[in-house]
């Protein structure tokens, strides 16, 4: 037994001496000590051994153990320092090259112009509404007093999904599905992305977004809308900013009204940025029609109401004077960091 023993251990120290990879180690360190190795299997034919010699043979065995794991142990720790400098040579670092820069995103102009109008809204006492963004028929037109077959529907190039699902023009479906509820008085405004089959250029796209806004109440007038209007552009635009209404037509609103503010530009004496005029187009407005009241369950008798809505990207083209729409949707990281 003690002649076995040894040609094992001689035979494990040749491949371990002879092992150049740390898988080739790991082979014998399974055959020799492994569950299944030649010297487990020495100690399961123990049986097999006189009872008076058991114990020098397993000591002998557990002497080889020892040894064969120290040398593996050791030839294992050489082996990897080794491998690691030969790393180390292929991967120099250059200290002298720039470290890499982290460079952390922040908000797009969209976002920073939409938290600022209903940072304005919410401080008025308007609650801020979502609605879905592919809306019935009934909800996006008839509901808004455009009926089948009116030219309305021609001039919004909607994105029909059936015969009665589209893509939403606008976000007014909003505010009647909010009218339906009945919960009276309502201040609101409906941020969101609307969808109009436009071509592409510095000042259209088939997708953007819109900001509508609707109050119902009691004994509300012509006159909340242009004071609500007025405190928004001066919040927006500056405390010197003037607003001008000019007569419109809406299917949803009457009277309708453009609204116009001084350039905050040029403080309205005209310039390049306000073509001359002074005055820079902002939103559409006007007092709800009747007959949406009527439609969405309430009563024009009893109640009153005005609704205005305004793009949010027009909103983000003044006030930081961008020229060009598509720059917003574009990606490029030398014109978002501005913002």
């Amino acid at each position: 037994m003690k002649e076995k023993l040894q040609r094992m251990k001689e035979e494990a120290l040749k491949q371990i001496h002879s092992s150049d990879k740390l898988e080739k180690l790991n082979e014998v360190k399974v055959n020799f000590l492994g569950k299944k190795g030649e010297l487990t299997a020495v100690l399961k034919g123990m049986k097999d051994v006189a009872p008076e010699d058991r114990p020098k043979v397993g000591q002998m065995v557990n002497d080889v153990r020892a040894e064969l794991e120290k040398v593996l142990e050791d030839a294992k720790k050489k082996m990897e320092r080794f491998l690691r400098e030969e790393q180390m040579k292929r991967e120099e670092i250059d200290v002298t090259l720039p470290a890499k820069k982290n460079k952390v995103g922040h908000r797009h102009p969209n976002t920073i112009a939409l938290e600022e109008v209903e940072r304005i809204f919410v401080g008025m006492g308007y609650e801020v509404v979502e609605g879905p963004e592919v809306e019935l028929d009934y909800y996006n037109f008839e509901a808004l007093n455009i009926p089948a077959e009116h030219p309305a529907k021609d001039e919004q190039d909607t994105f029909f999904i059936g015969k009665d699902i589209l893509l939403r023009t606008q976000t007014s479906p909003v505010q009647v599905r909010e009218m339906e509820k009945g919960k009276l008085p309502i201040r609101m405004i409906a941020p969101g992305r609307v969808f109009r089959s436009d071509e592409v250029d510095a000042t259209h796209s088939p997708s953007f977004h819109q900001i509508e806004g609707l109050v119902i109440d009691k004994d509300i007038t012509f006159g909340d809308l242009k004071g609500t209007l007025a405190e928004f552009a001066k919040e927006l635009f500056g405390e010197n900013t003037k607003v001008k209404f000019r007569p419109h037509h809406f299917p949803f609103t009457e009277p309708s009204a453009e609204v116009d503010v001084t350039c905050f530009k040029c403080g309205g004496k005209g310039c390049r940025f306000c073509k001359g005029s002074g005055w820079i187009e902002i939103l559409g407005c006007g007092m709800v029609h009747p007959k949406v009241l009527k439609m969405s369950g309430i009563d024009p008798e009893e109640y009153a109401g005005f609704a205005f809505g305004v793009g949010l990207e027009r909103i983000a083209l003044l006030k930081y004077e961008i020229d060009d729409m598509r720059l917003l949707y574009e990606n490029d990281i030398r014109f978002l960091k501005q913002f």
